[in-house]
């Protein structure tokens, strides 16, 4: 198939997700295969040719790790491992690049399991340093690092760094660069066209975004470091399951459809919850006065699904998420169905106690943010 009908070249948005990683069409087969359930292949004599036995590699897993590759470098020729989640997708970069000695730098406002991987890095002889997002803090110390992990935009906190200011930081200092992609997804921002060494996802979320998928992907530039990727995930067996990753190549075709609407709309929850007086510290990248505007707009094609902002108190908002009627109670994000929930109550992020992070999904506008001001206007007595 050519690179313009796989995705590449000049071709829009809609397009590659439609058609990515579709095979060569062969007559009176479906145009997107099914599911290959296989623990094992036929495998006469020498061991030669792509599959040999499920936890290596499947037909299922190939077609899809075509499809985010042309969403994630539509015009580099890059490698993409799916794995069973988005944890999984990072432990296979941070286990597989960094040995006892290396040091490697976090951000402190990221992920908040990676508080978890924090101690078990150290417990493996890893120096681990943390700098906040906003600002590129983490260009100060970087020095004699062996890997720099971004996160950008943030979560929860939706800061956004230089990705470009701190891949060229980094490889001056002999360092990789690893961006977590998962809130912007490849119709957000492309970090390997940046020049970072990985792109690192959880597909559970808004790539996906019907909210029943657990799955995590590596796309990477480099072979060498890539196959010590692929090396991680044959050791742990953190592997996709066939359905799952049929299910998430299904789920592609619609994501520059779903991208646009969720955009739209969180833009316009934002621009309506920041005028409500019983809102306070609202973040949304594409609102021209968040903190994180100019730095967003300048490599990020479009801003995200999510809206962060804080209510009084544990109770108002708890009271807030009770009375809506549009909006689950729920965690993830980048869901048809729109989401929230009090981040605090996980325990992990440095948050106030009336945080809101909220997903906005496919909806009708004028419904949700009538949904919205209706338990806010509840939620106050």
């Amino acid at each position: 198939m050519s690179d313009a009908a796989r995705g590449g070249g000049h071709t829009g948005d809609g397009t590659r997700a439609v058609r990515a990683g579709l095979p060569e069409p062969v007559k009176h087969e479906p145009t997107m295969p099914g599911p290959v359930f296989a623990a094992h292949f036929h495998l006469p004599g020498d061991v030669t040719g792509p599959y040999s036995y499920g936890r290596d590699d499947n037909p299922t897993w190939t077609l899809l790790e075509r499809a985010i590759g042309e969403l994630e470098a539509p015009r580099q020729d890059v490698e993409t491992l799916v794995f069973a989640s988005g944890m999984a997708a990072i432990s296979a970069v941070l286990f597989s690049q960094l040995r006892a000695g290396d040091a490697v730098v976090l951000p402190s406002d990221g992920y908040q399991v990676l508080s978890l991987v924090r101690a078990q890095l150290e417990a493996y002889g890893i120096e681990v340093r943390t700098a906040p997002t906003l600002g590129d803090a983490q260009l100060k110390i970087l020095d004699d690092a062996r890997l720099l992990w971004i996160e950008s935009p943030s979560n929860p906190g939706l800061d956004v760094c230089d990705i470009r200011r701190l891949v060229e930081a980094a490889h001056a200092r002999g360092a990789l660069v690893a961006v977590d992609n998962t809130l912007a997804t490849p119709l957000g921002q492309r970090p390997l066209e940046v020049g970072a060494d990985f792109s690192v996802a959880s597909g559970t979320k808004q790539l996906t975004g019907h909210g029943d998928i657990l799955l995590g992907y590596v796309a990477g530039r480099d072979a060498t470091a890539m196959a010590a990727v692929r090396r991680w995930r044959k050791i742990t067996g953190a592997i996709s399951g066939p359905m799952e990753a049929w299910l998430a190549h299904r789920s592609i075709a619609t994501l520059q459809l779903r991208v646009e609407r969720q955009n739209t709309t969180a833009l316009r929850v934002a621009e309506v919850l920041r005028q409500h007086p019983a809102v306070s510290g609202l973040r949304y990248p594409g609102l021209p006065d968040d903190p994180s505007h100019k730095i967003a707009s300048q490599q990020m094609f479009r801003y995200g699904c999510v809206v962060s902002f804080t209510l009084p108190t544990r109770a108002r908002a708890e009271r807030f998420l009770a009375a809506l009627h549009l909006v689950e109670d729920a965690t993830s994000f980048g869901g048809v169905r729109s989401t929230a929930e009090r981040r605090r109550r996980w325990g992990g992020d440095a948050v106030p106690e009336g945080f809101i992070r909220m997903s906005v999904g496919a909806e009708d506008p004028e419904d949700l943010v009538a949904d919205l001001l209706r338990a806010l206007d509840e939620s106050a007595g």
